[in-house]
């Protein structure tokens, strides 16, 4: 990877949350654990030496909230419930073990990337009617708000085999946010700005080590974690 990053900005029409996080920001101003959980497949449960957005999302909220914005009384704990490989049926599967028993106020649900690079292995059309259904599920929780994270923009994804379905399923899993209410975190959308107009190359955005060219770099998993963090926070503040 070439050692001269690009600077990278946010457009805030790609990277802003539609829906204010009024759980979330309910429980900041409480006592005790603020519960994130973050549910997704490899992208949130890390790989190899790559320190994934879970992990660096907990450090940056956590800093903001006794720095920035100081809530002494509060702690941010994000819990990782990643599994490499898996896509949205046998992620719903886990969601009363692993989001539910947390009682989190705000869940991440990272999906959508191995339906398409792993098409062989999944039914498309099963695996929105789950985002759908899962969406549905979280929604009946009133007390979490929901974050729907869509895929990584990276070569794998782009891909002759790849490249229509993965926008197929963008536009599928922004459609799901959009009829449940729930917020869309555009990680595709940013990644493809990042390389199109900030001139971040596929080998910056992309793991060294990841012969597949799927899974992303730190340096683009640092910046995607600083992208939602900031997204979190502005829709945690209350406008004037």
């Amino acid at each position: 990877m070439s050692d001269e990053l690009p600077t990278v900005d946010c457009p805030p029409e790609i990277v802003d949350l539609k829906h204010p996080l009024e759980n979330f920001r309910a429980a900041l101003n409480g006592r005790g654990p603020v519960r994130v959980v973050a549910m997704g497949s490899s992208s949130t449960a890390g790989l190899r030496n790559v320190v994934p957005y879970p992990a660096r999302l907990e450090l940056y909220l956590r800093k903001h909230y006794k720095d920035d914005d100081p809530h002494p009384n509060i702690r941010v704990d994000v819990f990782n419930r990643g599994q490499g490989g898996q896509e949205a049926p046998l992620e719903v599967a886990r969601f009363k073990d692993d989001i539910f028993a947390d009682n989190p106020s705000l869940v991440l649900w990272q999906v959508g990337t191995n339906a398409v690079f792993r098409q062989k292995e999944f039914n498309f059309d099963e695996v929105v009617a789950n985002i759908i259904g899962g969406l549905a599920l979280l929604r009946g929780h009133l007390t979490m708000d929901v974050v729907l994270i869509d895929p990584q923009y990276v070569t794998a994804m782009l891909f002759d085999d790849n490249a229509d379905l993965a926008e197929k399923m963008v536009s599928a899993i922004r459609t799901a946010a959009e009829d449940a209410k729930v917020n869309l975190f555009q990680r595709w959308a940013l990644m493809r700005h990042w390389h199109v107009l900030n001139n971040a190359s596929f080998e910056q955005l992309l793991d060294p080590e990841d012969d597949l060219k799927l899974h992303q770099s730190n340096w683009s998993t640092m910046q995607v974690s600083l992208a939602l963090t900031n997204s979190i926070i502005k829709a945690a503040t209350p406008t004037a």
